[in-house]
């Protein structure tokens, strides 16, 4: 869509309710928004049910075009929202099936899911998705906590379970996941050890300060390479001062801005799948939250987009070479 608007295109404040009043569905599409709005497996703060409308609403604020990258993220994807996944709210074995079930659909027709939680609980029934299309796949989590806790309450599926899960059920690669800006205090000094031996990367926020954003993203896309590859978003990634609205806050995060600049720098890997999830509208005020996590929406969106050019331009120039 190109602005300014034309008199028959209504503002952005009257809207159906998809992301950047994206259509339902078209030919060709290449990236899917999907509702995963399941949030009673938080351990404290509650509301991430509705998140994925706060997102849409926020991202009215936003235009098609990628300055960075240089691509319309989603018309060069073709990309659709097809709206929320029915899920339980008080049940989490069903509501697995129903997510793992939508988003199976998309992987499978050469669409890349990005999904709007809901807590990080999702993560595991896209994941498990994944696994039936892909085999398993690295993961790049961004996150401060690992989410490799296995029981609380005696309960082993909860926002913080979802990568112990994982690994048990082969989803993943340890040596291709990395969860970095790992930060705040714990329960216990095993908590860190705990996904180390699971064999992931963990990088914490101060290692990740020293080692510099540049650093960090090469040694990333070194050990991926054109593994498939999830990337998985908790917006308490991000420092409370920039993203208010979450169930979990960590103080001592990053701006928002030197989070773009990482994710802007993870370019070239073989993105199957995405999601971003805690976001919390009820502590979110002014949409400052939201406004990042759709901001966020459209740069997984622009990787996409990005690796499409590159490898139609790639296959040019090997066509014009024979």
């Amino acid at each position: 869509m190109q602005y300014p608007l034309s008199p028959d295109v209504k503002p952005e404040f009257c809207t159906t309710g998809s992301y950047m009043r994206l259509p339902a569905q078209r030919e060709n599409a290449r990236v899917a928004i999907v509702g995963l709005p399941f949030d009673t497996a938080a351990s404290f703060r509650v509301g991430a049910r509705f998140a994925p409308q706060a997102i849409r609403q926020a991202s009215m604020l936003l235009f098609p075009y990628h300055p960075v990258h240089k691509v319309f993220p989603f018309e060069d994807t073709r990309a659709i929202d097809i709206g929320d996944v029915p899920v339980i709210p008080h049940n989490i074995h069903r509501s697995y099936d129903r997510m793992e079930a939508v988003m199976l659909d998309l992987m499978a027709k050469g669409i890349v899911p990005i999904g709007l939680g809901g807590d990080h609980s999702v993560t595991l029934a896209t994941l498990r998705a994944a696994k039936r299309v892909w085999g398993s796949v690295a993961l790049i989590q961004f996150d401060s906590h690992t989410d490799t806790w296995d029981t609380y309450y005696e309960e082993k599926y909860w926002h913080g379970s979802p990568f112990i899960r994982a690994h048990e059920e082969g989803l993943l690669l340890p040596d291709k996941v990395f969860q970095i800006g790992i930060r705040g205090t714990l329960n216990h000094p095993g908590d860190l050890e705990a996904s180390l031996e699971l064999g992931y990367h963990v990088m914490t926020t101060q290692e990740l300060r020293k080692t510099g954003a540049a650093e960090t993203v090469r040694k990333i896309k070194e050990a991926i390479g054109d593994t498939p590859c999830f990337l998985s978003f908790d917006i308490d990634f991000v420092d409370p001062a920039y993203a208010p609205g979450t169930g979990t806050p960590e103080v001592g995060g990053f701006t928002s801005f030197e989070t773009l600049e990482l994710i802007r720098g993870l370019t070239d890997l073989n993105y199957i799948g995405f999601d971003l999830v805690e976001v919390l509208p009820p502590y979110d005020p002014a949409q400052t939250t939201s406004l990042l996590a759709a901001t966020l929406i459209h740069d997984f969106a622009a990787l996409v987009a990005l690796r499409e050019k590159r490898l139609l331009a790639a296959g040019e120039m090997a066509a014009d070479a024979e």
